[in-house]
């Protein structure tokens, strides 16, 4: 069994991403210890859970409750029923305070991810978070981040300045996937347009400068190793629509990048792909620290590869 950090900030996290990659994990038999900012149980992003808020309506009493955007675009009953689960596990309920967290007391690190500003960006701005970001990274220790998650990974430098992702292939959060939530909050949301940007463009910056996918592209080697679903994937426009999720059974929606010991994903329809294949890595890690304390020397790390996740 091995022990996986799951750092969240106060509130308003996502209730997908989150819940579906603890249930996941702990189905595969690996522990899951929660950190949040004051040891306090985390709350997730209401709008997120409920659906309710993303429609016109919202303010209407009763109409509140009729949900059409809300249902596109909020958790899925998998995701709630998982959230429900999560919430009865002792490790949620007590979780320890992001200052008593270290790279050497867990075998893994998964960040999860939110959008919603007011309580997302004490988690990505966190200059703690960021060091045992770096430091699980430095130890070449499985991580796994997902959507705005990988943001805060990419925030993560080495001792030489230069970003944990940097010579890394990864996905996130596709400004495409957040343009088109963004449009749609204008519309459902319209008093609280900027819901889905967690970060806004400055005068004189260019449309989506401070998007998740281009931050995080600044912070790579290369543009290239940013990676999105090709234009001739068979299922393409299923894994771009931004519509269709992944399930337990059916991985077609997703896309998951693996770089050695770190995998990525964009948003909560990648989640069930995205956490069986952390679990992969996390196996095949406690694998090689097995061999190693068996006083095997081979080394169990492969050279630097991408594999994407397709049915």
């Amino acid at each position: 069994m091995s022990q996986i950090l799951l750092p969240l900030p106060s509130r308003d996290f996502d209730p997908s991403e989150v819940s579906v990659s603890w249930k996941i994990l702990t189905q595969c038999g690996h522990q899951v210890v929660f950190a949040t900012p004051d040891g306090k149980p985390g709350a997730c992003d209401p709008i997120m859970l409920s659906g309710i808020g993303l429609d016109p309506w919202s303010g209407i009493p009763v109409l509140r409750n009729v949900r059409v955007l809300g249902h596109l675009l909020g958790a899925n009953a998998d995701a709630r029923r998982a959230y429900a689960e999560m919430q009865r596990d002792a490790n949620f309920a007590n979780p320890i305070r992001w200052d008593q967290t270290g790279h050497k007391d867990f075998d893994g690190l998964l960040l999860g991810g939110g959008h919603w500003a007011r309580g997302m960006r004490e988690y990505l701005e966190s200059s703690h978070l960021q060091r045992v970001t770096t430091d699980f990274f430095a130890e070449e220790k499985p991580v796994a981040a997902i959507c705005h998650g990988v943001l805060l990974a990419a925030r993560s430098t080495r001792a030489d300045g230069l970003s944990v992702l940097y010579g890394r292939k990864t996905t996130a959060l596709t400004w495409a996937l957040e343009r088109k939530a963004s449009v749609l909050a204008h519309v459902g949301r319209f008093w609280d347009r900027n819901y889905y940007r967690t970060y806004t463009e400055a005068a004189g910056q260019p449309a989506g400068y401070m998007s998740v996918q281009q931050e995080v592209t600044r912070a790579l080697a290369s543009a290239g190793d940013f990676v999105d679903v090709p234009a001739g994937d068979p299922d393409f426009r299923r894994k771009t629509s931004g519509t269709a999720r992944d399930t337990a059974t059916d991985n077609r929606p997703a896309w998951v990048v693996r770089d050695r010991n770190y995998v990525s994903a964009r948003w909560p329809g990648d989640v069930h792909t995205f956490a069986r294949m952390f679990a992969a890595v996390l196996d095949a890690a406690a694998v090689e620290r097995s061999r190693c304390a068996g006083g095997d020397s081979r080394s169990g790390q492969p050279a630097a590869q991408t594999a994407t996740a397709r049915a």
